[in-house]
């Protein structure tokens, strides 16, 4: 069976592909820094039959980055690897003139340092795949400017470019940023609070991770919602 890690798996996208994969047999390790909320999703993922193993900790510590690898590698390897753990650098929100470097920096960590850190961890597992795959949870934010994102956003923007990169100097893999576009997803929530407005669940946009996954398309930056609309 393939195996995938996926990061952020607790609650949200992560939980929802976690539970699409089960589904199609993969088997799974997943991290989050909540333990209880992530052991409640590996035990729901479970009941489809495959092996989950659920590891709490922080991406940014590079020990907790082994362990998820070693943890793969003990299923079989690492087929797919999704970086979907984040952090938003201030909650809720502010403008660039109130963020703190502190924030600005643990939002670096999380969604950029991190994301190579179990990259590189992984990728000797990756390559020997015989369809070795990245997928990084990217962000409108990386590509447009709106008011209070910026640290999150200039995150996800590097993020976007280290795949690309990534990309070109791995070229046997593949390797997407993915932007899931809006979700109510308790991130956020956290992020703009006052924001009420109706928005899709985080399994609504599954499908168009999981075409990319059937399809596999050129290594690139996509859209999730225009995956699911047809569009590629």
């Amino acid at each position: 069976m393939p195996v995938a890690i996926i990061t952020g798996a607790s609650k949200g996208l992560g939980r929802a592909l976690a539970e699409a994969l089960a589904g199609r047999g993969w088997d799974l390790v997943l991290d989050a820094r909540g333990a209880e909320a992530l052991g409640d999703a590996a035990e729901a993922v479970s009941a489809h039959g495959t092996r989950v193993t659920s590891l709490p900790g922080d991406v940014t510590d590079a020990a907790h980055r082994a362990a998820l690898v070693s943890a793969a590698w003990r299923l079989g390897g690492v087929d797919l690897l999704v970086h979907n753990a984040s952090a938003l650098g201030a909650e809720p929100l502010v403008r660039l003139e109130e963020l703190t470097l502190a924030g600005l920096r643990r939002a670096l960590e999380v969604n950029l340092v991190a994301g190579l850190g179990l990259v590189q961890e992984a990728l000797p597992l990756l390559r020997a795949s015989r369809a070795g795959t990245v997928i990084a949870v990217s962000s409108d934010a990386a590509a447009e400017a709106y008011e209070t994102w910026g640290g999150y956003g200039a995150s996800k923007a590097a993020l976007d470019h280290l795949m690309a990169v990534l990309a070109v100097e791995e070229p046997e893999l593949r390797i997407w940023a993915v932007d899931p576009g809006d979700m109510a997803t308790d991130l956020y929530a956290a992020a703009v609070p006052d924001d009420h407005d109706q928005r899709s669940a985080p399994a609504a946009v599954v499908p168009g991770f999981l075409r990319l996954l059937d399809e596999r398309p050129a290594s690139g930056r996509y859209g999730a919602p225009a995956l699911v609309d047809g569009v590629l």
